[in-house]
């Protein structure tokens, strides 16, 4: 497996090409369509994509998951891209189909794909006029090439679906199969056969696949590139679907709107909620980019953790709302969780938490020292913020931008251990349901105001850096790459 670390240690520096936005699709009827006034190269193309999975087969999956997709509308045959679930291959293996019948053109990687943390680069070659049958259909991911195995081999000089006149289709297989993830960098190129490295390359230093300025190929006829700038819905050079090839392929938009365009992206990726670490067997459902968690009815605390952990160093802040549910048992907490300990709390931890509007802080399971004034968390809509210094290693809480304990740290000095490091977590029971901000906000979550952090990044109800910590005034940072490769 050609494993993608979270990003290049250097994926601050001003030198390297940025990808400013992505778009979050939600697993359900999400979707981007065209339909080709005119076909185009239906033997020859190279289809290229940068994402990052928010689910994939084992956590929920049933279908698998499309990236690309065309159907002709009157046979079982369909041209596309897609993570897949069944068909007697493993689970998320990628599949990729010409959409010749009798499965003709169809090929699956051996290699799974299954890190729900770190973006991954995909890059699918069609070239049926190639002599060599095993070169006409080539997969590639983070620069390397993966061994496949074929269900059919697509004959020489073969028509394939894509490039029809057929409605084309990114996110989704015909109604089904929906993507849940993030989508960045988006390109066809229609009629060469291209290398991954006219896409991405690696990082001179840390050796990681990293993107690189696309603009200036030759796209063709039928060729996008997909950058996901525009906020309209409009199937138009302003719409979340523009092509910026300069051929005007703009797609259709359907269930997706401004609140879905992220800044989570391959060049300064943003911690999300990981569902494969939780701490019981009734696990909630996390929906939203994993950016929101509902607790299953009836069910105990259940705890969930960010993808990216946090180093003995910088200081870092984050925001939990309340988004529905009536139970007014809210928490959110900052701590190192062992995922075989039953109970958190009592592996090193701190935490305030809203337990039918008792509020409390707690150390290692134990009355800490503070006081939290924040009464009414129950009530859907407000907001905490958690601001944690690693440097002093303070933690200080924040109730609807009010910072609590009269700006006094609570001291975790003597319960961290020096071999590991934080993971901020959030924590649900019955059917409350929560949203977590680590500067990619989700749809639900509720920002007026906007905010970013000292650096730039981030998009905050309220400013991190604004308040008294102990007397002093401190800059908290978003929790994504750019960030911790400056800390670090």
């Amino acid at each position: 497996m050609t494993a993608q670390t979270i990003l290049p240690a250097n994926s601050s520096s001003s030198e390297s090409y940025q990808v400013d936005n992505s778009l979050k699709f939600n697993g359900s009827n999400d979707k981007l369509t065209i339909t080709p006034g005119t076909a185009g190269n239906r033997r020859t193309w190279t289809w290229s994509s940068w994402v990052k999975r928010s689910s994939h087969s084992g956590i929920g999956g049933t279908t698998g998951e499309t990236l690309f997709h065309c159907y002709d509308g009157s046979s079982s045959t369909r041209g596309l891209i897609q993570f897949q679930s069944h068909d007697h291959v493993p689970a998320d293996t990628i599949k990729f189909d010409t959409g010749g019948s009798n499965s003709l053109g169809s090929i699956y990687t051996a290699a799974v794909n299954r890190d729900l943390s770190a973006w991954l680069h995909i890059v699918a070659v069609l070239d049926t006029t190639n002599s060599t049958a095993t070169d006409r259909q080539r997969i590639y991911v983070n620069g390397v090439r993966l061994s496949v195995t074929v269900s059919n081999q697509v004959a020489q000089n073969y028509d394939g679906l894509i490039n029809t006149t057929n409605e084309h289709e990114i996110g989704t297989h015909g109604g089904g199969s929906f993507f849940n993830g993030y989508m960045a960098e988006t390109v066809l190129i229609d009629g060469q056969a291209l290398d991954p490295t006219l896409f991405g390359e690696f990082d001179s230093d840390s050796g990681i696949w990293k993107p690189i300025d696309v603009s200036g190929l030759t796209f063709g006829d039928e060729g996008f590139y997909l950058e996901f700038k525009g906020s309209g819905t409009s199937a138009n050079a302003s719409g979340l679907g523009a092509d910026t090839s300069g051929n005007t392929n703009h797609f259709a938009v359907t269930n997706l709107t401004a609140v879905d365009q992220t800044t989570d992206t391959c060049t300064n990726n943003f911690a999300t909620l990981n569902p494969l670490m939780n701490n019981k067997a009734n696990l909630p459902t996390i929906t939203e980019g994993n950016l929101e968690v509902l607790a299953v009815s009836g069910s105990t605390w259940s705890v969930t953790p960010s993808t990216i952990g946090l180093p003995k160093s910088g200081k870092w802040y984050y925001e939990v709302e309340a988004v529905s549910g009536t139970s007014g048992d809210r928490a959110a907490f900052a701590g190192w969780m062992n995922p075989a300990v039953t109970n958190p709390l009592g592996n090193g931890s701190i935490l305030w938490r809203n337990v039918s509007a008792n509020n409390s802080i707690l150390s290692n399971d134990s009355a800490a020292s503070g006081t939290f004034s924040a009464t009414t968390w129950g009530t859907n809509g407000h907001i905490i913020g958690l601001y944690i210094d690693m440097d002093n290693l303070k933690l200080y809480f924040a109730h609807n931008g009010t910072i609590q304990n009269s700006g006094t740290g609570i001291d975790f000095q003597g319960t961290f251990d020096d071999d590991t490091f934080i993971l901020p977590v959030v924590m649900v029971i019955n059917t409350d349901k929560l949203s977590v901000n680590f500067g990619n906000p989700a749809a639900n979550f509720a920002i007026a105001s906007g905010n970013a952090d000292v650096n730039g990044f981030g998009n905050f109800e309220y400013d991190p850096s604004a308040g008294s910590f102990d007397g002093a005034s401190k800059d908290f940072l978003a929790i994504c790459t750019k960030n911790l490769a400056e800390v670090t």
